[in-house]
Order: structure tokens, then sequence, then C-alpha cells
């Protein structure tokens, strides 16, 4: 398990948390979990993503000591179980888009430094958007910058009565307070938990 930062995959490092030790993914889920408790648990296989293999079994043996909890599994066109996440960085065009949205998957509406990623067709068009929607911003993953609010409040604008899901940036409690405020339905989250800043008590008033 890698500790992602800015969408640079090229230089991710193993994660190292305080939560456990090592970056095994059951070890690491199961502190989270102990942390506090997360409905929904999401897996980017970045292996799978570019193509270059997949951890199934891996996913498969989270889901099995894990039961109660909802697994979103971003893998690009792969479908290694756990319920799917079509990133719009891996959808060459739109007759891709529509095929991989078709069962029911969950969008995640990718942004780079450089903005939308991935069909401009589907980013402006959110008659083809599934009911759940991730903003995600994949220049301030790790980055301790914060959220892209400006584009969260373009895509809810967008989503109408769909549910919205922030990624990349939240740095602590004042950003879940805003986040809240603006009507988002969920967090990513990763970084602000392995570092501290956001921890139990936190998580007890936003759970």
């Amino acid at each position: 398990m890698v500790h992602a930062r800015r969408g640079q995959r090229a230089a991710y490092r193993p994660i190292e948390t305080p939560l456990c030790a090592g970056s095994n993914p059951l070890d690491i889920a199961a502190a989270l979990l102990d942390l506090a408790p997360f409905h929904t648990l999401y897996v980017a296989d970045l292996d799978a993503i570019r193509g270059t293999g997949e951890h199934g079994s891996t996913i498969a043996r989270i889901a099995a000591r894990f039961p109660g909890i909802e697994i979103w599994v971003d893998a690009g066109s792969a479908r290694p179980g756990g319920c799917p996440v079509i990133g719009t960085e891996t959808l060459a065009d739109m007759v891709a888009a529509k095929a991989a949205l078709a069962d029911g998957a969950i969008l995640s509406l990718d942004h780079d430094a450089a903005g939308p990623m991935g069909p401009a067709e589907l980013h402006a068009t959110p008659a083809l958007w599934p009911s759940r929607v991730i903003a995600m911003s994949l220049a301030r993953v790790g980055a301790d910058e914060g959220p892209d609010f400006a584009r969260l409040e373009e895509i809810q604008g967008k989503a109408g009565h769909r549910n919205v899901y922030v990624a990349g940036g939240v740095r602590g409690g004042d950003d879940l307070e805003r986040l809240t405020a603006m009507g988002t339905t969920g967090v990513l989250l990763a970084s602000a938990l392995h570092d501290g800043r956001i921890g139990r008590e936190q998580m007890g008033r936003f759970g």
C-alpha cells in the first residue's frame, strides 16, 4: 500500500502510518476501521489502472474480513470485485464512458493541475452521470493544500439530486466543517487520517 501524492504515481512510496505497523492492506484497513466506524473503504488499484496487473485477491481478502463494509474499487477497466469506480482519466472516449457506466458504477470526475481529465463531454453532461459522483482533484491528493472548493461547487451545481463526494486535499476539521456546510455527501480521506490531523474525536463529530 502506498501514500498517494499529487497523482504523481511514479513517486509514490510505501505508506508509513502510526495507525499500524507496516503497509499491509488488511492491517491498514483494520486500523482505519478501529479509528472510526467507516461504512465504506475506497481502494485505488494502481496496477490495474495502469494496465500492469491487478490486486483482486487482496481486495477479496479485505471484503471477506470486513463483510459489512462497502468497498469502492477504482481499477480502470478491470473489475476485481467491490463496487466499481470509473475514473474519467482512464476513459478514451464517450463510447468507452457509456459502456463503463452502464452497470451502475460510481463516476470519478478526475482533474489534474491542468483541469478535467478524460472525455470533456462527460464532464460537461451531468445527464450522463450516475447517482454517485466523486469530485477527484488528483493534484491535491496528499498535498496539504485543501480541497478544490471552487471545482466542487461547480460539480455540485451540475449534479442536481446526485450524491457528490470530494477527494483530494482535506487537511482537517475546518475543511470538513466547510464541506459539510456545502452539502457534500461524503469525503475520501487518507493523509489526514494517517498523520493524525483527523482523529477519533473529529470522526465522532462527522461520522
